[in-house]
């Protein structure tokens, strides 16, 4: 089967195809962050307006990228939910018209399912079971997966999501959006041993994440510190180094849990140089497999959907044309295969 995928939850506008014999074939990506910029965060209905003015020439594009015309494709995905509702019916209009003037099935992929499979679009994809810790800017999660939507959350966060305060704080260093990846870069001329920040809700037990309070740490300290690009660098450094040790010791107690040893990290954060060298030390000293998707399909993409898309199809699920998008959408609620 050769599947559409089409994603649309927040900023970006991701289009690919998916072949189940021969891999993926194309996939496109239209990022907003030049249009956001200016608010300093994403504006939704910007985003769904933008998603309107790009999604159809995207999918254009791809098609002609892979050597297909429309008659070829035998399936389509799209993100159903979560995500911001107005974006999401963009996609989810768009992906169940195609459906219906094509004469050919569609389905609505969970977006963090998405995520939690993209390492499956590696040559070298991780096997079930294996615990996922899902990082990104709207959510922080550690599931238990046995399977193709056979999920257990085992913890989430309680508030701000890992990537939100990553943002959240580089706005506070005075650098732009989107802040995350700014922020590691800074982090990178930052020196170790000026600031000590907590490591969040890791004194208690249990897998759940809170990062609001780290944020408001390190708003106090950026006050408190003389404004100089290098204690700004410090400050990133020790934020950086908080997150990072958190989520390492929330996997480590969740394998330990578990008694699994192979680990996927998924989501924009999973990008994160640090994040992904301490995983690597940990694999070393624990003997545990961890499983990254390829950097560009860390952030939202259409390929992630149309593999999982395409897993789903091929199990038999269909949407009808009267479905509705899912701005929120718990992930242990997804049907197994």
């Amino acid at each position: 089967m050769k599947i559409l995928g089409i994603e649309t939850s927040c900023d970006e506008t991701g289009i690919a195809i998916y072949d189940t014999n021969e891999g993926l074939l194309a996939h496109e990506l239209y990022s907003q962050v030049k249009l956001h910029a200016d608010y300093g965060g994403v504006v939704p209905e910007l985003a769904s307006r933008d998603h309107v003015r790009k999604i159809v020439p995207l999918v254009k594009r791809t098609i002609a990228a892979a050597k297909l015309h429309s008659d070829d494709i035998d399936g389509i995905a799209y993100t159903r939910g979560p995500g911001l509702v107005g974006a999401l019916l963009v996609g989810s209009s768009v992906g169940r018209s195609l459906a219906y003037a094509w004469d050919i099935p569609a389905v609505g992929v969970h977006h963090m399912e998405g995520h939690l499979l993209a390492p499956m679009l590696d040559d070298n994809p991780p096997d079930f079971p294996f615990i996922a810790l899902l990082v990104s800017g709207g959510h922080s999660m550690i599931v238990d997966v046995q399977g193709i939507g056979q999920y257990e959350v085992l913890g989430e966060s309680l508030d701000d999501a890992a990537g939100e305060a990553f943002d959240k704080t580089a706005k506070l260093l005075g650098l732009d959006y989107p802040g995350g990846p700014l922020l590691a870069k800074l982090a990178e001329k930052g020196e170790a041993g000026h600031y000590q920040f907590p490591r969040p809700m890791t004194s208690r037990p249990g897998l759940d994440m809170s990062f609001s309070g780290l944020k408001t740490f390190a708003a106090n300290t950026i006050s408190a510190c003389d404004g100089s690009e290098q204690a700004k660098a410090n400050i990133a450094f020790a934020f950086q180094e908080a997150v990072v040790d958190t989520l390492l010791i929330k996997c480590q107690r969740a394998l330990k849990q578990t008694k699994q040893k192979r680990l996927v990290i998924a989501g924009g954060v999973s990008a994160n140089k640090q994040l992904r060298a301490s995983l690597q030390d940990l694999s070393k000293r624990k003997g545990i497999e961890v499983y990254y998707p390829a950097f560009e399909y860390c952030t939202d993409n259409g390929a992630m959907i149309a593999y999982a898309g395409a897993q789903r199809l091929m199990a038999g699920e269909r949407i009808g044309l009267n479905a509705k998008a899912m701005p929120r959408w718990p992930l242990d609620s997804l049907s197994a295969i």
